[in-house]
């Protein structure tokens, strides 16, 4: 039987990613969504005419036992609460990132679903990106060396800012660039490398437009030795390489974002041939000095995520996304926080 999901949020999380990877995955069925916006409810009914449209996530509830997921892509203000709701219902959660605006709260999620005996994960959809794929390739089969420093970044240029809930400045919107893409790239280096011991930060408002961090850096010192300098910025009119890992016997260097994100937006199905795979042209290098060749990005994978949640809860296996790794990506943002206000190493 396949695992009913209603969807909550049907803005660009959940019309661009979530609705799409969960009605391509087999065994998964996408039965409901629940928006409030009129225009968005009618976009969701032309594009799957068969699923059930709830005005609130109250109308849900009500009905939870007709489901058996509920997955999380509203406003970051709204993760916590509508979790606790979805837990207390009977059903098991994803929540896209960052699943809550602060550790304790996440921890407070984590100990909900446990108690209940619920799975809960979190949507952290950038550990299928080709490029990070590719990185752990190399990592894997030792063409590296001993890794020095990673560096990672999302760079956009936006001088006018987007209008929305992420340009707000109150704490419970978790908005800004350290939350929005900082959660995929502290997340990335966590997974690369390991438990953190140290981090620095800087958090700058460059645009006197915007009311949070729009130009972010961040410095992390893993338990391992290894060091991860990652930065996020609107405001950067040339961007730098997407990520530059430095070992002791070749580096790697990859310019441009996954494809996935972008061929989502054309209402591509995530379920074509090819999938997630770039053109030659994008693909990154790999050498020292003079000797540098390009390396085969690997294929992004998107849709392995949701097929993990579906053998999470059919087969019983641990889920794609251990929550008490995203608890240690918003720990990270904690201290990153802390770092930045009080000009300071916060050793973890």
């Amino acid at each position: 039987m396949s695992v009913r999901v209603a969807l909550l949020g049907y803005g660009l999380a959940g019309e661009v990613f979530h609705a799409p990877l969960i009605d391509t995955t087999p065994g998964m069925q996408l039965a409901a969504i629940v928006t409030g916006n009129a225009e968005r409810a009618a976009s969701a009914r032309r594009r799957y005419p068969a699923v059930r449209i709830f005005d609130d996530a109250q109308q849900l509830w009500a009905e939870a036992g007709h489901f058996g997921l509920a997955v999380i892509a509203t406003p970051n203000r709204t993760h916590v609460p509508l979790a606790q709701q979805a837990l207390n219902a009977g059903l098991p959660v994803v929540i896209d990132k960052p699943f809550a605006p602060t550790a304790a709260q996440g921890r407070q999620l984590i100990e909900q679903a446990r108690s209940k005996g619920l799975m809960l994960t979190v949507f952290h959809n950038r550990r299928w990106d080709g490029d990070f794929l590719t990185l752990q390739r190399l990592l894997d089969d030792g063409s590296l060396g001993k890794v020095c420093r990673f560096e990672s970044r999302f760079e956009r240029w936006r001088p006018e800012p987007k209008p929305g809930w992420r340009q707000s400045a109150a704490p419970e919107e978790a908005g800004g660039l350290l939350y929005d893409l900082g959660s995929h790239l502290i997340d990335q280096a966590l997974v690369l490398f390991g438990p953190v011991v140290e981090v620095y930060a800087e958090l700058d408002q460059r645009n006197p437009r915007t009311q949070v961090d729009d130009d972010v850096f961040v410095a992390l010192t893993h338990q391992s030795g290894v060091r991860s300098h990652l930065w996020m910025s609107s405001m950067a009119a040339q961007p730098g390489p997407r990520m530059r890992l430095l070992g002791t016997r070749a580096a790697y260097t990859k310019y441009g974002l996954d494809i996935q994100e972008e061929t989502l937006k054309t209402g591509a199905r995530p379920d074509q041939p090819d999938w997630g795979r770039e053109s030659e042209h994008d693909w990154g290098t790999l050498g020292a000095g003079t000797q540098v060749q390009q390396v085969m990005t690997e294929a992004g994978n998107y849709p392995a995520f949701y097929a993990g949640v579906y053998r999470a809860l059919r087969e019983g296996a641990a889920p794609p996304v251990d929550p008490q790794q995203a608890l240690e990506v918003l720990s990270v943002i904690d201290a990153a926080q802390r770092s930045a206000t009080e000009r300071c190493l916060v050793v973890l």
